[in-house]
């Protein structure tokens, strides 16, 4: 355990550096999903049948392709067809994309949720489809799908070490590159799962209180 100690001291500056890069994966990700999702979500509801197929059918190939195979197409293929993008930038768009599709599903399940009568009166009173969903649906909306959202950026963060496969030198591959050269594994891997779990505990906490919050309504 003495050793363990004296390990994390020494490793832990530079794996702070790979925590760094880990949130901005993760947040820049999480952004990017939320806005495709939402956008994904709101052609599927639109009434539109050519949307919502269009929709329906993004989706549905999105989640179709594993997020490592759609990383190494953006870093790897993309400069072939002339346009290339730094590492960061591609874990980025990927994950974004990636997630973009989860996030639909949880926005779409949100927004048909709400009580169709309220749609039909907001509608009944003047309101176009678009001011209907920005002041009657999408605020009701956002408070259903807190819980899965927030379930999504504790996925989200944990499938930023995929951006290790691209070589983006976040926590995953600092591990890594540490241990290799090091060869001290158990206190290496060790220090890198309790940093995640440090990540990750303040998410689990507040999916449980939005978790709560839902179940008193």
């Amino acid at each position: 355990m003495k050793g363990f100690w004296h390990d994390a001291a020494e490793f832990f500056p530079i794996l702070m550096n790979g925590v760094a890069l880990t949130i901005v994966v993760t947040i820049g990700s999480l952004l990017l999903s939320t806005l495709l999702g939402l956008v994904w979500a709101m052609m599927r509801v639109s009434g539109i049948k050519a949307l919502s197929m269009l929709s329906a059918s993004l989706i549905n190939v999105i989640r179709g392709i594993p997020i490592i195979v759609l990383l190494f197409y953006l870093y790897f293929v993309m400069p072939d067809l002339g346009v290339t993008l730094s590492a960061l930038q591609a874990a980025i768009l990927g994950l974004g994309i990636a997630y973009s599709a989860y996030q639909a599903e949880n926005f779409r399940a949100g927004i048909e949720a709400i009580d169709k009568g309220q749609i039909e009166a907001a509608q009944s009173i003047g309101m176009g489809w678009w001011l209907t969903m920005r002041r009657v649906v999408l605020p009701q909306a956002v408070r259903i799908v807190l819980p899965p959202y927030g379930n999504v950026m504790i996925m989200m963060l944990k499938d930023s070490s995929q951006a290790s496969t691209i070589t983006v030198a976040e926590l995953a591959l600092q591990g890594k590159l540490i241990a290799s050269s090091t060869f001290k594994n158990t206190s290496v891997f060790t220090l890198v799962a309790l940093m995640y779990l440090t990540m990750s505990i303040p998410l689990i906490l507040l999916v449980r209180h939005f978790e709560k919050r839902a179940g008193k309504k």
